[in-house]
């Protein structure tokens, strides 16, 4: 089926099932992972309003769990809010690969959607834009619907933290890594992007051992998109 054939079938149906459609790969990760969370949070002493609070609010996995960690040690809420900042100053560059195909929407629509973007519904609304999918609708029902399990998984997941002992046997730490690894896999097109995104890896290993810990991922993007870009432009000139 070609591109133009799928974004007609999607369009015929319901911006709610199409939107449901798309953000289930992201649901799968999320509940786990959410589940996660809630779990840690129950053992490190926070309340169910401050950890359902946190989800809503912060709404940010890894950071969320930072914290958590940060505030089982007993750290200061400066050194929380500073580290957490740091981890998700990587919302900068996504923003601005995102930006070039909202800037016609109104400033309160995008201030809903940019509240809303995480590294999963990035990746997600990345390939859709890519393949020229724009739909509005479906843009912030996949957002909601990717919060909303988020809250629920981390809901469940502090109810259940006084029956579970210990997490870590349950690999529940395997699950963001495959979600992303699921969500790259829908973009990759080309042996380019194979080979940026086998880069970029790499480069965020080499600087997470050399001790750029917080700073890894961003740079590594950083180096993985000027790789690529200047790879295609040479390749481009060549053809």
């Amino acid at each position: 089926m070609t591109t133009e054939a799928m974004i007609e079938k999607r369009a015929a149906a319901s911006p709610l099932t199409d939107a449901l459609r798309q953000v289930a790969p992201i649901i799968m990760g999320y509940v786990p992972v959410g589940a996660a969370f809630g779990v840690l949070a129950c053992k490190t002493g926070l309340s169910l309003a401050a950890t359902l609070l946190m989800s809503l609010l912060v709404y940010a996995g890894s950071a969320q769990l930072i914290a958590v960690a940060m505030f089982a040690a007993g750290l200061s809420p400066l050194a929380i809010v500073v580290t957490t900042f740091v981890v998700n100053l990587r919302h900068v560059l996504m923003s601005a690969a995102l930006s070039p195909h909202v800037r016609t929407w109104p400033k309160w629509q995008l201030t809903l959607f940019a509240y809303e973007v995480t590294d999963e519904s990035f990746a997600l609304h990345s390939a859709r834009h890519a393949r020229g999918d724009t739909s509005r609708p479906v843009s912030f029902l996949i957002n909601a619907i990717a919060h909303v399990s988020w809250v629920l998984a981390s809901f469940v997941g502090y109810l259940s933290g006084a029956a579970i002992p210990d997490v870590k046997p349950l690999g529940l730490d395997f699950a963001l890594p495959a979600m992303f690894i699921a969500l790259l896999a829908m973009q990759v097109k080309n042996g380019l992007h194979v080979f940026v995104a086998g880069f970029t890896g790499l480069a965020s290993i080499a600087l997470m051992q050399s001790g750029a810990d917080r700073w890894s991922v961003i740079i590594a993007t950083i180096l993985g998109a000027t790789l690529g870009a200047g790879v295609e432009s040479w390749m481009k000139k060549r053809s």
